[in-house]
């Protein structure tokens, strides 16, 4: 059974860090592509970073890159997310999803196969 299961989400102070997991199960880990996005109240999903099939390719979206490090470990069929200094502007579900390609893509159709989310809240 194909399976995307994010964690590391929870509620945490600006300026504070947080690291999300997205582990996989059920399928060719390393043949696929991977993306976060996130989605805020009353907001369309938005890509937020991506990753190749490798490791070896990654893009960032404006608003998070310096910030944000997306990372994976294909002997564990896991990505990370690693988010640092967060911003109140980044509360939102976070979510991985698996490209249909191992190439570095930011196309959204591209990206069929979806975790169910977790909740990251930055607030003091």
């Amino acid at each position: 059974q194909l399976q995307l299961v994010e964690s590391g989400g929870g509620l945490v102070q600006p300026g504070g860090s947080l690291r999300l997991s997205c582990a996989a199960s059920g399928f060719t880990f390393n043949y696929y592509a991977i993306g976060w996005f996130r989605q805020a109240p009353g907001k369309e999903r938005e890509g937020v970073s991506y990753i190749s099939s490798s490791g070896g390719s990654t893009n960032y979206a404006d608003s998070v890159k310096g910030r944000f490090t997306i990372l994976r470990d294909n002997g564990k069929n896991t990505v990370y997310l690693q988010m640092s200094s967060l911003k109140p502007e980044d509360t939102a579900v976070y979510y991985c999803a698996a490209a249909t390609t191992p190439w570095l893509t930011m196309r959204k159709d591209f990206y069929t196969f979806w975790g169910q989310g977790t909740q990251v809240t930055v607030s003091s």
